[in-house]
């Protein structure tokens, strides 16, 4: 530990300047960049990872993610006692940065599916094993990333003297403007890197490196800031003032418990039964703080909508179009709508809408902004409803639990008569019905000219008859849109020879004669299918894919190697339609959202450091934090509890749910009384007792809350000069 860290050491030392600012800083901005974009980069690619690589059903992957983000915004609360308590803020945040670390890389490993592919079919063999990691690699990134959350900023504060106001300010400016950098350049080259294809045996989606470009940066922001070390000014630990509430509001409570008796006269407040041990100041600063709390209680619920953005959100993204001509967006990249609409809003906000609500005469209070945005956020979440039922309307209809669907297909040169049971069809040369028959029955008659045969049928199945001149071939077809927006395509051979069918190294296998493929996974673009026969012929067949569609390709007998244009021959039966809703329509929901975002964490903020003493912003801090984890349980409880069959539901419910709660809190604001803490502590402070021996005996009662005050003075006093600042923070 260095000098100026221990506890005797009480003078700052001078840190090396470079045109009037410490040169320390610039290893902690870098060090925030490199630690948000590891986040936000790997949190982005997180809901895709446990639904695809670890094949867990929507709901699971859901619940997971939401638990993993509530133990990260609970976690800080652990981080910011050990800081201040015992170890310092440099040291907390090396240590917790290096278990951090091997969390991201632990997850990296999780993430690559040759590790188990005894088979090399590019599955994993053993998925137990993978989820263990992951589980363990997330768990280090929640301590590690929730511990160091309340320390940076901090930590960088301190490195200013009491002369550069001015400067710590612009630090505090650039250092957010850090944050959303890295939320929004992660959230754009992460999907990229996923989308990707690689493995050692065989080429899957790229969840490793997807991974471990945010693991390479979290080592970037260790190297970094230890790098940095000799420079910073290192503040000893203190002791943490959120430890002292605790100890005060517990006596209170223990004590008012004891004098429950009537024979005890009544006290104007419940704090006042701790004036037995701890100072009158303390007790109404934390009387103020418990009022700021009180109005806490509604606002989990809005964060348990505005984190469904990296869940729900991006889980809908995947079965919507993201082709907008000049670019293509993967699902999981609709996300960085959120930062660019944040560096958009915020200064629009602060410099056009505020002052012009204000100039026609309106009292737009802070709590009336919050409750504001908690309306935006429910009514984000009713549009994000009202697209999800459009998306259904598109989504093909499979069998339920007691029925079967058939269709057919012509693999013969002429045109046919065909009938199932009932329902006549005629086919021409190599066509398919254009629709599947759904019936309760488990075996059909197909009628084919004079000739009847007998099909059996699969419940819940989808299935497809070919219809040879002297036989039928039943194949099972998809019974789900396919994953991650792409194109299941199989390939059926009507042609007198053998074939091999292959794209972009992927090879089908050999298709015998009157065979048909299996399904192979095809991404959104141009693709070109290359059909081979063991005499080494070869016809090209190109094709533009759009976006989790299901098809067949019929190679006809008339198919020729020599024709120029041999693909034209192929005809398609379409068994799954593509994506037809755009992504654009997710724009509303983001824009409704953010700027709820906006006006609700922004001002929230702003409001709860207004209220608070100096010396215990960090306690509402560590309480603002808590919102953000319990709405994330809530998340967990809902979804647990509403078990609704259709997904626009439980949008509309989750938006109903935050308007039922935005009523509540618009009640308890017009009640709320605005309060001027320095005020008070000034008042306080004129009746504080002369007497020395007076307050000597408080302290032997076990009061600390002087010491308490003075040691946070300093931490308050900063915080208070980022006020300006801190509430332009959005991704905390």
């Amino acid at each position: 530990m260095a000098d100026n860290e221990m506890g005797g050491q009480n003078k700052k030392k001078k840190s090396v300047e470079c045109c009037g600012y410490p040169l320390s800083i610039f290893f902690i901005v870098v060090n925030e960049f490199c630690e948000r974009f590891s986040y936000y980069g790997m949190r982005a690619v997180l809901v895709l990872y446990f639904t695809y690589f670890l094949r867990w059903d929507e709901n699971t992957a859901i619940s997971i993610y939401h638990t993993f983000v509530a133990l990260c915004y609970l976690t800080p609360i652990m981080g910011a006692i050990v800081a201040d308590s015992w170890l310092g803020k440099f040291k907390t945040i090396v240590y917790l940065s290096i278990v951090y670390t091997i969390g991201q890389i632990v997850l990296a490993v999780a993430a690559i599916h040759d590790i188990t592919d005894a088979d090399r079919d590019g599955v994993p063999d053993n998925l137990t094993l993978h989820v263990a990691l992951s589980m363990v690699g997330l768990g280090l990134i929640a301590v590690g990333t929730g511990g160091i959350k309340p320390c940076v900023a901090a930590f960088g504060g301190d490195q200013f003297d009491d002369s550069q106001d001015k400067q710590r300010s612009t630090f505090f400016s650039i250092f957010y403007l850090s944050i959303n950098a890295g939320s929004l350049l992660s959230t754009v080259i992460t999907p990229i890197l996923r989308a990707q294809e690689c493995g050692i045996y065989t080429q899957q989606k790229c969840y490793p490196l997807a991974f471990g470009v945010p693991a390479a940066l979290m080592v970037v922001a260790l190297v970094v800031f230890v790098v940095g070390s000799k420079m910073y000014i290192k503040v000893a630990p203190k002791g943490n003032i959120m430890l002292e509430v605790v100890k005060c509001i517990g006596f209170a409570v223990k004590n008012r418990f004891k004098h429950r008796s009537k024979q005890y006269p009544k006290k104007e407040h419940w704090m006042d039964w701790a004036e037995d041990k701890y100072e009158k100041l303390l007790i109404a600063q934390i009387k103020m703080v418990v009022k700021v709390l009180f109005l806490y209680i509604p606002l989990p619920m809005f964060w348990a909508l505005f984190d469904q953005q990296g869940s729900r959100w991006t889980l809908q993204a995947t079965t919507m179009d993201g082709d907008f001509g000049i670019l293509v967006i993967q699902p999981d990249q609709m996300q960085m709508m959120n930062p660019i609409m944040i560096l958009i809003m915020v200064p629009i906000m602060d410099s056009a809408v505020y002052p012009l609500i204000k100039k026609c005469g309106l009292n737009f209070t802070s709590l009336k902004r919050m409750t504001v945005g908690m309306l935006m956020a429910g009514l984000a979440f009713a549009a994000a409803g009202v697209v999800q039922l459009q998306i259904d309307n598109t989504l093909p209809v499979f069998p339920t639990a007691t029925q079967s669907q058939v269709k057919l297909i012509n693999m013969q040169n002429t045109p046919i008569q065909a009938m199932i049971d009932q329902t006549q069809y005629s086919l021409p040369a190599f066509t398919a019905s254009d629709e599947y028959l759904t019936t309760d029955k488990i075996s059909v008659v197909v009628t084919q000219g004079s000739t009847n045969q007998n099909v059996d049928l699969s419940k819940t199945m989808r299935q497809t008859v070919l219809l040879y001149a002297a036989s039928v071939v039943t194949v099972n077809d998809s019974i789900s849109k396919p994953s991650e927006g792409k194109n299941a395509i199989r390939f059926a051979n009507g042609f007198n020879q053998p074939l091999n069918v292959s794209w972009s190294g992927q090879d089908l296998g050999q298709i015998p004669v009157n065979g048909i493929s299996s399904y192979t996974l095809v991404p959104q673009g141009k693709v070109v299918f290359s059909i081979n026969n063991a005499g080494g012929s070869n016809c090209q067949m190109e094709k533009q894919l759009s976006f989790g569609s299901g098809y067949t390709y019929i190679i006809p007998s008339t198919f020729n190697f020599n024709d120029a244009e041999c693909a034209a021959s192929i005809t398609m039966s379409t068994e799954i339609l593509p994506n037809v809703i755009h992504m654009a329509w997710q724009l509303p929901q983001y824009f409704l959202m953010t700027a709820g975002e906006v006006v609700f964490s922004v001002t929230g903020l702003e409001f709860s450091y207004s209220q608070a003493p100096s010396n215990m912003k960090s306690v509402l801090q560590a309480g603002w934090l808590l919102t953000v984890a319990v709405g994330n349980i809530i998340v967990l409880i809902i979804a647990e509890a509403a078990q609704l069959p259709e997904k626009w539901a439980e949008y509309i419910l989750f938006a109903s749910l935050l308007v039922a709660v935005c009523i509540i809190f618009a009640i308890m604001a017009y009640f709320y009384k605005y309060e001027d803490p320095a005020e008070i502590e000034a008042q306080f402070a004129e009746k504080e007792p002369e007497d020395k021996d007076d307050k000597d005996e408080k302290k032997k009662r076990g009061s600390r809350s002087s010491s308490s005050s003075s040691s946070s003075s300093r931490d308050g006093g900063r915080v208070e000069e980022e006020d300006g600042e801190q509430v332009k923070q959005t991704k905390i």
